[in-house]
């Protein structure tokens, strides 16, 4: 099932009542359910965003929330992704699966990060190649010889490659955190895909602290920032639509935004099957947990 992603970008108050979320804004005309009060059943909530300092939300809101393994994202004054709250436990044998990860030997998570980073080339030679017409013949070259670990940091190489080439129309494009525009919607897109990321590694089990490769002492979410390198491609592709359609990227409208709200719901094909990008992200975290747990030697990916 497709959890829902909710955001909340006025004054509103969150509360819950017979299992379900109820939202009252105040701005809304009236204070009754059909107008001032809506609910919708938290089983069905993935993902909500909340993105006004003028959000309150109880304590039981948020204890049911989390028991049904939502990500909970709050934003800063600049509107900008800056909190990721979720559950402590989200699977049966959890303590089992930490454990694998933790003994994990290191010739496993450089094959592991080997198999990663050769579907992200993948993924990205075909954006370059379906949006820009860029020759991408080196980049799937790379991904043939990308070694256990990525030793010759290929990744690097793929990736001056293939940002030099995506916005042909902003001269010295780079991409980082306080770049120029569209590296704002990059930021946001790929906030929404790292809550998705974590909240399906919590539900196979994982600790998302734990990376394969990202171990930042900082970072309290490096698999996750592991396993989202593959699925960033389909971000990139949806942020070169949303320019290509006219939206004024200097700034993030809700218009914007509600189009990337639409990540986890992207179309992307995982085990020679189409899938909606959430529930992707579900198979390659319950793949990553049997890796770990010598089931199977191989993640499962997305591609186009």
């Amino acid at each position: 099932m497709i959890k829902r992603t909710l955001y909340f970008g006025n004054p509103a108050y969150l509360s819950m009542r017979n299992a379900q979320l109820l939202i009252h804004l105040p701005d809304a005309n009236g204070m009754d359910d059909k107008i001032g009060n809506n609910t919708i059943a938290i089983e069905d909530i993935g993902v909500v965003i909340l993105d006004h300092k003028q959000i309150t939300i109880t304590h039981g809101l948020m204890e049911a929330l989390l028991a049904n393994n939502c990500a909970l994202i709050t934003c800063d004054s600049s509107r900008m992704p800056v909190g990721l709250m979720l559950p402590l436990s989200g699977n049966s044998t959890q303590s089992e699966r930490f454990q694998a990860q933790i003994d994990a030997s290191l010739p496993l998570q450089k094959q592991l990060w080997q198999q990663t980073i050769q579907q992200k080339i993948e993924n990205q030679a075909h954006v370059l190649n379906s949006t820009r017409k860029v020759v991408v013949k080196n980049m799937l070259v790379w991904v043939e010889d990308v070694k256990s670990g990525d030793s010759d940091n290929l990744e690097a190489r793929a990736a001056a490659y293939y940002w030099k080439n995506l916005f042909p129309d902003i001269p010295d494009f780079r991409r980082g955190r306080e770049g120029v525009p569209p590296n704002n919607l990059l930021n946001y897109g790929y906030a929404i895909l790292r809550a998705v990321v974590a909240r399906s590694l919590v539900a196979s089990g994982l600790l998302p602290t734990l990376g394969i490769h990202h171990h930042n002492r900082y970072n309290a979410y490096c698999l996750a920032d592991d396993i989202m390198e593959p699925y960033r491609p389909f971000v990139d592709k949806l942020v070169i639509e949303i320019m290509e359609s006219g939206e004024d990227i200097t700034d993030l409208s809700k218009q914007i935004k509600a189009k990337l709200l639409n990540i986890p719901v992207l179309d992307v094909q995982i085990n020679n099957q189409r899938s909606p990008l959430m529930i992707a992200v579900g198979l390659t975290t319950a793949s990553l947990a049997k890796c770990y747990l010598g089931e199977i030697r191989k993640i499962l990916y997305p591609n186009f």
